[in-house]
């Protein structure tokens, strides 16, 4: 099943009619929002929806963390960032969106809109004109108020489903209730609204029921002469004063790091904790103990991360340390700021001096896992007085993660942001600069970055003039002018020789000096730079500039007339790049697969390819960057393909192309049967089990159902993810969730 919905960490209790409804609302709207005040249960219950439906959307389920959101300019850019589209065109990330929703069946979540209500309602509604078969569930403290909004207000549990909450979440915290009279009066005391429930539960660790009644009956008890409270609800007020107790049994250090936990954004590492928050008052080395405190709170929450144990904080949670560290004033809130942000600068000069080796894909994973943090970052970096320069050296250090890991378009709105701010002459402008317009160009984008580059090379040194140059040779290469652009590449490797420099950059300016000279018919002089590139990257365990050394070789070795060896290297060019997300290696090597199956006498899976290649362009810029020599290849294919198929068959096999997912595409590329193809493969009796697993039965379930012994039903999965080329039954329930669509069913046909 396509989508990003997560697992459940805990159960979920009660809101039956809630949960009726909600799916009823989706059944007949197109925009749902969910309303309620913070910590009532909108996110669980639309998780839980979402799950409950999940099969009725074969193009996926995408669930949006907005709280990870702070620039309504990056809204589009986080949506497509969970839906894994290339965030890479100069086009509006919003038109790149509604053209990949336009026609598939999609649920999107949108949770915890309401610091972006405006941009959230111009998003929805963009999408919902655009894309008939998609349906939107928000949660929000307020509604879009928008045309076709249905609305539903989420209040607190009911006496019945908050005790079972109560119960069952006290029973994990390891200290079950049996007084089950008092813990109804528990419940009442927190208006039955979960998060105060959650929280009360973990304090029975150390009070009994009783004590637990008494403590909160005084906190109410002070809260009504809290001078803020008259402007709130009562439920609002029985939340701040749950979270207002639990803060006071927290220790003066977890109040302390709660606070300074709020500068934070999405999940974060304790060594981001440790450098960020540590100081005399909170030492490093107890800061492990004190976030320990906090996790048994449930003030943080702990979870699994790529590179070990990450931490974050519920939004209420995290507003109310943001309150707090306000609190300790201004100063103190810049200076957290100011080391959040120091952090961040030099974990990403650490990856950047990583990359060129073997750490790229945990590099590409972890950056993507701290983006949240990179993006606070920058926006303090951008909007605060005389931290300009700093923001420049950020977006510039972050080059790897634009380019390498597909976010383009994301990069270069940091980039001339922090260009535009700060125009005075400095390294780290230069370097903000040539970044800038290597973005562009590689966004098809090439005759608006030459001004970029032209000032980086004039006032720039050392490096950063070398890598100015080199950039000016690409933006020549894309255009054509191989008169221009080779001259331009020996001279940016002179400097880099002369610098000493071996690094990514300095091997890109070989291969595309490579592409170049093999454009011109130095076809030799081409294969001895491929050669010499792939040797180094292979020492080095290095696998991006690899990816586009197979490219370019394998383009020279299809003209020498050995095209298995082209095959095998423009499949792992597409391989490695779908890796690392990179959406320009991927469709280039795609584009290049197409043609040397031509020549192997396979011009449908050809044509389909370059349906799928156009598709991808539409998300990435200018089909082959409008280049006449990146395009000859194309128009060959097509010709041959065309020639052997006919015009119609050629467009039918283009238009299934265009219908595959990503995935599907790459997977085709390297030798997987289409997915349109596969049915054809099953046997009867292996279609109508495959049916039945994506009902989610068992094998002995299926067994009983059709009357065979369990054995056969096992031999038959065995049979069917062979066949499909699949490896989990999860697969196969989505291959016939988006094959057989409207089509009866083989159990339906035989009246099973």
């Amino acid at each position: 099943m396509e989508g990003n919905l997560p697992a459940g960490v805990t159960s979920f209790v009660g809101r039956k009619t809630d949960l009726a409804e909600t799916k009823k609302l989706l059944g007949i709207a197109r925009l749902v929002t969910l309303t309620g005040l913070g910590g009532v249960g909108k996110s669980r219950l639309a998780l839980r929806v979402a799950h409950a439906v999940r099969r009725a959307f074969p193009g996926g389920v995408y669930v949006v963390d907005l709280a990870r959101v702070g620039n309504p300019g990056l809204l589009a850019h986080a949506v497509a960032d969970v839906m894994r589209l290339p965030d890479q065109t100069v086009r509006p990330q919003l038109d790149v969106l509604a053209a990949h929703l336009a026609d598939r069946r999609v649920l999107l979540v949108l949770d915890g809109a309401e610091h972006l209500l405006d941009d959230v309602a111009e998003l929805a509604e963009v999408l919902l004109r655009r894309a008939p078969r998609l349906r939107v569930l928000v949660t929000s403290r307020q509604a879009l108020d928008v045309e076709g909004e249905h609305l539903l207000v989420i209040g607190p549990m009911g006496p019945s489903d908050g005790l079972s909450l109560l119960l069952e979440r006290s029973e994990a915290a390891g200290a079950p209730i049996s007084d089950r009279e008092v813990a109804a009066r528990i419940c009442a005391r927190l208006d039955g609204i979960p998060l105060a429930m959650e929280l009360a539960a973990v304090r029975l660790r150390t009070l009994t029921l009783g004590e637990l009644l008494r403590r909160l009956d005084d906190r109410f008890l002070a809260l009504d002469g809290d001078p803020s409270a008259p402007g709130r609800t009562a439920r609002q007020r029985t939340l701040r004063a749950t979270m207002g107790w639990s803060h006071e049994l927290c220790t003066p250090a977890e109040r302390l790091l709660w606070a300074r936990l709020s500068v934070f954004a999405g999940g974060f590492g304790l060594t981001a904790v440790e450098q960020v928050c540590s100081d005399m008052r909170l030492p490093r080395r107890d800061v492990l103990d004190v976030i320990t405190g906090l996790v048994d709170k449930s003030i943080v929450i702990r979870e699994q991360g790529a590179d070990g144990a990450r931490y974050r904080m519920l939004d209420t949670v995290r507003e109310y340390g943001a309150e707090w560290l306000d609190r300790l004033g201004v100063e103190e809130r810049l200076r957290l700021r100011r080391l959040h942000r120091d952090h961040y600068l030099h974990k990403a000069r650490q990856s950047e001096e990583a990359w060129f080796g073997p750490q790229q894909e945990s590099i590409c994973a972890a950056t993507r896992e701290d983006r949240a943090n990179y993006r606070l970052a920058l926006e303090f970096s951008t909007q605060t007085p005389g931290e300009q320069t700093a923001a420049q050296e950020l977006a510039a250090t972050l080059w790897f993660y634009w380019v390498g890991c597909g976010h383009l378009a994301e990069g270069r709105h940091w980039l001339e942001l922090s260009l535009t701010i700060e125009p005075t002459p400095s390294p780290a402008r230069s370097r903000a600069l040539w970044t800038a317009a290597y973005v562009g160009i590689l966004q098809g984008d090439a005759k608006s970055s030459i001004d970029h580059l032209e000032e980086a090379r004039e006032h720039g040194e050392g490096r950063d003039r070398a890598c100015a140059i080199h950039r000016l040779g690409c933006a020549a290469l894309l255009e054509d002018d191989h008169e221009r652009a080779i001259p331009l590449f020996r001279e940016a490797l002179g400097h880099y020789d002369r610098l000493g420099l071996v690094d990514s950059h300095v091997l890109m300016a070989r291969i595309e000096l490579a592409m170049a000279l093999a454009f011109r018919g130095e076809c030799e002089a081409s294969a001895a730079l491929c050669e010499h590139v792939r040797a180094t990257c292979e020492s080095r365990g290095e696998r991006w500039v690899l990816s586009y050394a197979h490219y370019v070789a394998a383009y020279g070795i299809w003209q020498a007339g050995d095209a298995a060896e082209a095959l095998r290297l423009a499949r792992e060019c597409a391989r490695i790049n779908h890796v690392f997300h990179d959406l320009v290696g991927v469709v280039l090597a795609i584009e290049l697969v197409a043609l040397v199956l031509t020549g192997n006498g396979d011009f449908g899976r050809a044509a389909e390819l370059q349906g799928a290649a156009g598709r991808i362009w539409e998300s990435v810029g200018p089909p082959l960057f409008g280049s006449v020599y990146f395009n000859a290849p194309h128009i060959e294919c097509e010709r041959r393909a065309r020639l052997a198929l006919g015009d119609q068959g050629y467009e039918e096999a283009a238009a299934r192309g265009a219908q595959m997912a990503l995935d599907e595409a790459v997977a085709v590329a390297l030798g997987a049967r289409p997915s349109h193809a596969r049915a054809s493969v099953l046997t009867r009796r292996e279609i109508q089990v495959a049916e039945l697993i994506s009902r989610g039965m068992s094998n002995r379930e299926v067994a009983e159902l059709l009357v065979v012994s369990k054995r056969t039903v096992d031999a038959h999965v065995e049979h069917i993810l062979a066949k499909l080329g699949f490896s989990s039954r999860a697969q196969v329930a989505a291959w016939i969730s988006e094959t057989r669509g409207a089509e009866p069913r083989e159990s339906e046909k035989n009246g099973g």
